[in-house]
């Protein structure tokens, strides 16, 4: 009897919380998202299954050694945790994380080495998140596979849209200024260094909010990459209402006239001379701008198919597997659960919905100078969910008139918007970062 009482406490069932029931029904909701309703399967099937992976209770997945020792409880573990991090013996769980969390490198590894010696190790899923999101690394091969498979003729062909991609980008300074307003009359505890990173939220562009994350705020990495992506795959739902409301039926029936055709040596010289320009004058955008530019050049120069295929399909989706792993590994219930995440939730929707905004709005000013009429809802492709925003702009195009195909048009923008918010979040760097 003692053994199967053993064998029940030891169980999943015995040891979930309300909070970990919650985020499994927010996992499958994201699966159901992706499954039946199709929206971005390559991104939320990868998130949905790891946030249930992550709050299977007991298996620690989404830990590293040291939570899964502490979680673990053992009395003896515990008092040498203390000793070494210099606190007293009777500290909670949480408070000897804490203690850990603020430690220097010297403590953390002694720690670690007391935490595997006692048995303990790191999840799956916070190895994937080592590697992948918090080593930088995933995010920059991702923009070189989105560069690869990036066409800058329509911008190139249209270069007024470069203002649309750049007119996205106001939400996300808008959201630093909410960020720091919201910690100034006390709903929130962000620095200025927090409000930088979760600002890049409102570019919809997931790599890039890693980055910049990873380099501002280490400690929001999580919740911000969560957002990032989520909002990235619910285009399909947060955009077009936005998109109706601001512009009239007559604005959307609006067709464009063809674009010119842009030359071989255009394409190979534009990002040559756009990593040069942008990368001397803002260092700190080289990272991501210089993989997204070599991308495209690997895919232009036609002499490295075999690379350019390489870094368009399997390398970007073998990284994309372990980055959406990893991304729902921060769905877990104790960490993601709290006021500052919901906080940086609800700033991200926000911020997104500035950019949409911004981008159809320069569309109709432009329309006010310019001879050439462009249909607003191109506008919105200015955000950098490539190319999720652009077939929004072209589905909603086509619902307001079946002959106005807008999907080449709105790559322009679209592409404008991966560039503006490279550059974002090399002048939020440059500001911050230093």
């Amino acid at each position: 009897m003692e053994n199967l009482l053993q064998l029940w406490n030891s169980s999943g069932l015995a040891q979930i919380g309300p909070g970990q029931a919650f985020m499994l029904v927010i996992g499958l909701l994201l699966l159901f998202l992706a499954i039946c309703k199709g929206f971005e399967p390559l991104l939320l099937v990868p998130i949905g299954f790891g946030g249930i992976l992550a709050n299977i209770p007991g298996a620690g997945l989404a830990y590293s050694a040291v939570e899964n020792a502490v979680q673990g409880a053992d009395p003896a573990l515990m008092l040498d945790f203390a000793r070494v991090l210099g606190v007293a013996a009777t500290q909670s769980a949480k408070e000897l994380l804490t203690a850990y969390a603020a430690s220097d490198s010297a403590t953390h590894l002694a720690i670690q080495q007391l935490a595997m010696d006692a048995g303990y190790g790191n999840g799956m899923l916070y190895s994937f998140y080592s590697v992948a999101i918090a080593s930088g690394i995933a995010p920059l091969v991702i923009f070189m596979g989105v560069g690869a498979m990036t066409d800058f003729g329509p911008l190139l062909a249209n270069p007024k849209t470069l203002f649309l991609g750049a007119a996205a980008q106001f939400g996300i300074f808008a959201t630093v200024i909410g960020a720091v307003f919201l910690t100034s009359i006390g709903w929130m505890d962000f620095s200025i260094s927090d409000a930088a990173a979760i600002g890049i939220i409102g570019g919809a562009d997931g790599p890039t909010a890693i980055y910049v994350s990873s380099v501002l705020a280490p400690e929001l990495l999580g919740a911000i990459a969560v957002a990032a992506y989520s909002y990235m795959a619910l285009v399909p739902m947060i955009q077009p209402p936005i998109m109706r409301a601001l512009t009239t039926e007559d604005e959307r029936k609006i067709e464009m006239v063809q674009l010119r055709p842009v030359s071989q040596r255009e394409k190979i010289v534009f990002p040559l001379v756009l990593l040069i320009m942008v990368a001397f004058l803002l260092p700190d955008a080289a990272p991501l701008l210089g993989m997204f530019c070599f991308g495209n050049l690997m895919k232009e120069c036609g002499v490295v198919d075999r690379l350019s295929d390489t870094a368009q399909n399997a390398l970007i989706n073998i990284t994309t597997i372990f980055l959406g792993l990893s991304v729902g590994s921060k769905l877990v219930a104790d960490k993601f659960l709290d006021v500052n995440t919901l906080g940086i939730l609800g700033l991200g929707i926000i911020a997104f919905g500035i950019g949409t905004a911004s981008g159809i709005l320069m569309a109709k000013l432009m329309n006010r100078f310019g001879s050439t009429p462009i249909n607003p809802l191109i506008g919105s492709a200015g955000v950098s969910a490539v190319p999720m925003a652009a077939r929004v702009s072209n589905k909603v195009g086509l619902e307001a008139n079946p002959h106005n195909f807008l999907l080449m048009h709105a790559m322009g923008p679209n592409v404008a918007g991966v560039i503006g918010s490279a550059v974002a979040a090399g002048v939020m760097i440059s500001l911050v970062g230093g």
